[in-house]
């Protein structure tokens, strides 16, 4: 099994999302405010991960330029979430770099108390996979 499709795998695993149900309808990308500075739109993303071609993804300014406010995934008609797909690819990414991730008992330390609580959950949910 080659790298890419290692990685589509992956990609599929960590968002727990089935790309093949994309019926290429284009409200996530309408949707997107991202839209205008990415290279790769949101469903053409859904595509690229069903092709395995992941390094166009990884070489794409797309994968950083998502807000991840998950506009897409509210507007996906058939549940694709191709948010959730950016999200788990940029993951794969820093998991390819062999980059450390935070614990949860180190997580205490760095916050204040200006902190609102649900950075805290999200980012927990986020980073814990």
């Amino acid at each position: 099994m080659d790298k890419s499709v290692k990685q589509a795998e992956l990609i599929r695993e960590i968002s727990g999302v089935n790309p093949y149900k994309c019926m290429k309808c284009g409200k996530c990308s309408a949707s997107c405010p991202s839209y205008d500075e990415m290279d790769i739109k949101p469903h053409q993303f859904v595509s690229y991960v069903i092709n395995e071609d992941i390094e166009s993804l990884v070489n794409s300014k797309s994968l950083w330029k998502c807000l991840s406010c998950f506009a897409c995934v509210e507007r996906c008609p058939r549940d694709v979430k191709p948010g959730k797909l950016v999200d788990a690819a940029r993951q794969a990414v820093v998991r390819q770099r062999g980059e450390d991730y935070l614990l949860a008992d180190e997580i205490p330390e760095l916050i204040d108390d200006e902190t609102p609580q649900q950075l805290l959950v999200s980012a927990f949910r986020k980073y814990r996979r």
